[in-house]
C-alpha cells in the first residue's frame, strides 16, 4: 500500500473511533465506558489520580499503546508537543504538568478527532492547550521550538518514519527531550505471522523493531537513545478475539510471544556548539 493509501486508512479508522465517541460507545471496540476493552494494548493505561478531572470523552477516545504523560519528565512552563493527539487526553493531562505559565499542542489530521479534543478541552477549561490540524511528517511549527515531545502510538502508523523523527528533530529546542509511546517488535517475525498479529493489534502495522528504531533515531540527529518495554504480548492476552478471528491461538503463540512490545522511547536533540539550552529544565 503507498503512503497516501496508508494515511488515507489511518484517517478513516480514527475518524469512525471519533464518531463512535460522540455517539456514546468507545474508540476500542464500541465498548462504553463500563465494558473493559477487547484489546490489551490499549487498555488500562491510565490510573484514577490522571483520569479524575477529565472529561469521559477523553478516555473514550484513548487510542494508545502507553502513558507518555507518566514516564515522561515534564517541568513548570515547558512546552510540549502530542503527535496525533487524538482526542487529547495526554494533551490534557500535559498541560496540567507544564502549568500556566507552559504550553501544550496537539497535532491531529483528523477533523473528528481534532472536534472531538476541541470539545474535551473546552469542558476541562484549560487556557495553555491548542489543537492543531496536520501531519506528524509536516509539523505546523517552527524549528527550536519545543521543548518535550510526546506521542501515544501513532508514530509507528506513519508510512515516513525518517521524516516524522526529522521533523520532530527541527521542533525540538536544543536540549529538548523526545519521549513516546510506540509498539516495536523484537526479533526477526515472519511476514505471514505480521499478518496474522494484525487481526488482533491493527496498531502494530508498521511497527519498527527496536535496533531500527535506535538507528533511526541516531540517523536524525537524536542522542542518549533509550527504549524501555512496557507491556510485553502473548498471544494468550488475545485469545479471545483471536479465536473469534478463526486463528489457531496454540500453534501462533510460539512465534508470537515476547516479540510484540510496548515501549517507552526516549532521546535527546543535543545542545550544539555555541547554542544554549532554553527551557526550564536546563539547570535541573
Amino acid at each position: 500500500m503507498s503512503a497516501t493509501g496508508i494515511k488515507e486508512v489511518v484517517k478513516q479508522k480514527y475518524g469512525e473511533a471519533a464518531r463512535r465517541v460522540q455517539s456514546g460507545g468507545s474508540s476500542c471496540c464500541g465498548a462504553t465506558a463500563s465494558t473493559s476493552c477487547c484489546d490489551p494494548i490499549t487498555s488500562d493505561l491510565y490510573d484514577a489520580s490522571q483520569t479524575g478531572e477529565l472529561p469521559e470523552k477523553a478516555l473514550l477516545a484513548s487510542l494508545g499503546c502507553g502513558n507518555p504523560t507518566a514516564l515522561a519528565q515534564l517541568s513548570a512552563g515547558e512546552t510540549v508537543l502530542d503527535l496525533g493527539s487524538g482526542g487529547g487526553i495526554d494533551v490534557l493531562l500535559s498541560a496540567r504538568r507544564v502549568g500556566p505559565t507552559g504550553k501544550a499542542y496537539g497535532l491531529d489530521m483528523t477533523d473528528e478527532m481534532l472536534a472531538l479534543a476541541n470539545e474535551n478541552k473546552r469542558k476541562v477549561g484549560v487556557e495553555n492547550v491548542e489543537f492543531l490540524k496536520g501531519e506528524i511528517e509536516n509539523i505546523p511549527l517552527p524549528a527550536n521550538s519545543v521543548d518535550v515531545i510526546i506521542s501515544n502510538c501513532v508514530i509507528n502508523l506513519s508510512a515516513d518514519k525518517d521524516r516524522v523523527l526529522r521533523e520532530a528533530f527541527r521542533v525540538l529546542k536544543p536540549g529538548g527531550r523526545f519521549a513516546v509511546s510506540d509498539v516495536v517488535t523484537r526479533g526477526e517475525i515472519q511476514p505471514e505471522i505480521r499478518q496474522s498479529v494484525l487481526a488482533w493489534v491493527g496498531c502494530i502495522a508498521g511497527a519498527l523493531e527496536e535496533s531500527e528504531y535506535r538507528r533511526k533515531l541516531a540517523a536524525a540527529g537524536f542522542e542518549q537513545i533509550e527504549i524501555e518495554p512496557t507491556r510485553i504480548y502473548r498471544a494468550e492476552d488475545a485469545r479471545e478475539f483471536l479465536a473469534g478471528q478463526g486463528i489457531d491461538v496454540e500453534a501462533l503463540a510460539p512465534q508470537v510471544d515476547g516479540k510484540f512490545l510496548s515501549a517507552f522511547i526516549r532521546a535527546v536533540k543535543p545542545i550544539g556548539k555555541g547554542e544554549a539550552c532554553c527551557g526550564p529544565s536546563c539547570c535541573q
